[in-house]
């Protein structure tokens, strides 16, 4: 039951932080990110969401960055929005699944 509880708080957090940053947050690099995991503590106390950012390296740093500078606004946001008793921290980080991925691929081919 437990693991039930802990997907749908999982999805919810996932669609409120995606609206938040699509709409909320006035810094415009934040709107080249998007959201491609998020992990949840048991206790529900902290959050790693791993972003995943279009652009050059340089823009990719630039827009993790004005996100996690606006942590805390995006926090407040949150806790507004769903009335929660404590609202996670939240801990972002650039998602490179599709680099790694193409890493794989080419120590496959070199073999």
């Amino acid at each position: 039951m437990r693991s039930v509880s802990q997907a749908r708080a999982r999805d919810v957090l996932r669609r409120e932080l995606s609206d938040i940053l699509r709409r909320e947050v006035q810094d415009p690099r934040a709107a080249l990110v998007s959201i491609a995991d998020l992990t949840l503590s048991s206790d529900r106390g902290h959050a790693r969401i791993q972003l995943s950012v279009l652009g050059s390296e340089e823009e990719r740093r630039t827009a993790i960055t004005a996100v996690r500078r606006a942590a805390g606004f995006i926090r407040g946001r949150l806790g507004r929005r769903l009335r929660l008793r404590r609202t996670p921290e939240l801990r972002f980080e650039l998602y490179r699944g599709a680099e790694h991925a193409e890493r794989i691929d080419r120590l496959l081919d070199e073999l």
